[in-house]
């Protein structure tokens, strides 16, 4: 399917991306379908799993996916008193199905995931998340730690009828000490808010490509951007965390203090707890040669075999990006590309003009059409992809790649090439190597990533039937790519369920489960990609 061949849902969306994001917000908000449930796939959904929490029936841990079919399914009955109990222990902090503002707190970042909590609780405190967790144990309900919800999709796509969502976007704050070269992060901030503190200071994170991720949600999933092939995942420059255990108990994690834990929340993400707060290292980086080539979509073969020919031994000074991109006929799109079909390259480069214009020199060679690579300001590569800020409703999936043979790039060229019939916003592959492929001594869980690409694939999904018609072409699309694929995942861009187990070596996944047993026995904290103790 392409964007021409949607009359009925173009005429929905010919207006502006706000009244797609109000369309979506509507949709899904009335209970317009589940991307991975009924409407979707026809079946029912499957019936929710017992909580090991609830009635305190056993003390081992159980996953979401894998229910013990020894125990009782918990009843509405008791998932209703368990809710109200939370509700009478935590006042206005919670707010439960049929409030007036429930559809509203559950909503993550990406509006198609709808995700259908037994409650959500959103504190700006400290004390009011280990008041809304010691509350959750007590009533038995189980608690999902969410900041954005750009990952929301993995979360939604399971049963969470006794599970509280706990935003953290009300936790805000950012101090910088450029003495210590660290920046302490609040769970709710966002990379921006980072970036421009950091910038005071002629300093920078390690942030991604968009600037309304949570820098705490990034960074405990791997983190990738614009500086990981010199300086490696943002999870490597974690300094400290700050989380709530499943007893309410407020922890400071460090390499001094609870040091396993410490090991495992680095690329583990939210699976031990609630994290707070995250404290991370600074680098001293004030500009990048970076920017954008395009090119019109049908010259993607010859860039795309430049691309995949010269990534995986390019210096490691840059980190870039090869996108085939169709953008829809909206008019608030700028009229040289609204409707256009287009191959777009962007990266930075660490090093000095003379030698960064010889990196790119054989992209330039390509004759772009548009070619703004230039000595920039560190703090500008935070927009430099033109990620879309604020909710949108999406579809997407991702997977970790090697360089392709001749089987798959012509898969590619194939499912998203200009003579394609496919209705991807986006099919993105992302520069690894250098540095992203190397483990500091002391990483956690993530030290690295085994592959030369991630690719990632992405389409708008304002109503559930444009969402089946993108997870139908973002399928298509990963099945492509199998000639290619490592059979590891980089969790952050694993936009439905997978085993988690994908996204770590055999050993850290062993050592995973061992830390989730000692440190979350009950399985109380579920996260996008659950660890099973």
């Amino acid at each position: 399917m392409t964007w021409a061949s949607w009359p009925a849902e173009a005429a929905l969306v010919q207006t502006n991306w706000q009244k797609v994001r109000r369309l979506a917000r509507r949709t899904y908000s009335m209970g317009g379908g589940s991307l991975l449930g009924e409407r979707e796939t026809g079946a029912p959904r499957a019936p929710a799993p017992t909580s090991p929490l609830l009635g305190r029936t056993r003390k081992d841990a159980m996953s979401l996916d894998t229910p013990d079919a020894s125990l009782a399914p918990t009843t509405t009955t008791e998932a209703s008193t368990a809710v109200h109990r939370l509700k009478e222990a935590c006042g206005g902090l919670v707010t439960l199905p049929g409030d007036p503002t429930f559809d509203a707190v559950r909503m993550p970042w990406n509006v198609a995931a709808q995700q259908q909590p037994a409650a959500v609780a959103v504190p700006t405190t400290v004390e009011e998340v280990q008041l809304v967790v010691r509350g959750a144990r007590a009533a038995g309900l189980r608690v999902a730690p969410q900041g954005t919800g750009h990952g929301a999709a993995a979360l939604s796509a399971r049963n969470l009828d006794d599970v509280v969502l706990l935003r953290t976007t009300a936790l805000t704050g950012v101090t910088v000490d450029p003495v210590t070269q660290t920046a302490r992060a609040e769970a709710g901030a966002l990379s921006e808010h980072v970036v421009a503190a950091a910038a005071e200071h002629g300093m920078v994170c390690l942030h991604g490509s968009s600037p309304d991720v949570g820098i705490a949600g990034l960074a405990l999933g791997g983190g990738i951007g614009w500086y990981g092939r010199k300086h490696g995942l943002a999870c490597n420059l974690i300094r400290a965390v700050e989380l709530v255990t499943s007893e309410g108990e407020l922890l400071r994690v460090d390499a001094e203090h609870h040091i396993d834990l410490f090991w495992a929340v680095r690329g583990g993400g939210g699976n031990f707890g609630v994290v707070t707060a995250i404290e991370v290292g600074l680098l001293p980086i004030a500009d990048a040669y970076a920017g954008t080539m395009i090119w019109d979509l049908i010259h993607y073969e010859k860039v795309l075999r430049h691309f995949n020919a010269w990534a995986p031994t390019a210096p490691e000074e840059i980190s870039s990006s090869l996108r085939a991109m169709r953008f829809p006929p909206l008019p608030f799109i700028p009229e040289e590309i609204r409707g256009r079909s287009l191959v777009i390259f962007d990266g930075a480069v660490l090093a000095d003009d003379d030698h960064a214009e010889e990196i790119v020199a054989g992209f330039r060679a390509l004759e772009p059409e548009v070619d703004t690579w230039q000595r920039v300001p560190a703090p500008s590569l935070i927009r430099m992809h033109q990620d879309p800020e604020g909710p949108t409703p999406a579809v997407g999936d991702g997977l970790l790649l090697d360089q392709l043979d001749e089987a798959t790039l012509q898969s590619l060229l194939d499912a998203v090439g200009p003579d394609a019939e496919t209705c991807l916003l986006m099919a993105e592959l992302r520069q690894l190597g250098g540095a992203l492929r190397r483990s500091p001594g002391d990483a956690g869980a993530v030290g690295k990533l085994e592959a030369d690409f991630v690719a990632y694939f992405v389409g708008i999904a304002p109503t559930p039937e444009m969402a089946a018609l993108g997870r139908a072409d973002t399928d298509r699309a990963m099945a492509a790519m199998a000639g290619a694929a490592t059979g590891g995942r980089y969790l952050n861009f694993a936009e439905v369920p997978v085993d988690a187990a994908t996204g770590f070596d055999a050993g850290s996944w062993a050592r995973l489960q061992q830390v989730k047993a000692a440190v979350d026995p009950d399985g109380m904290f579920v996260a996008n990609h659950s660890i099973t103790g």
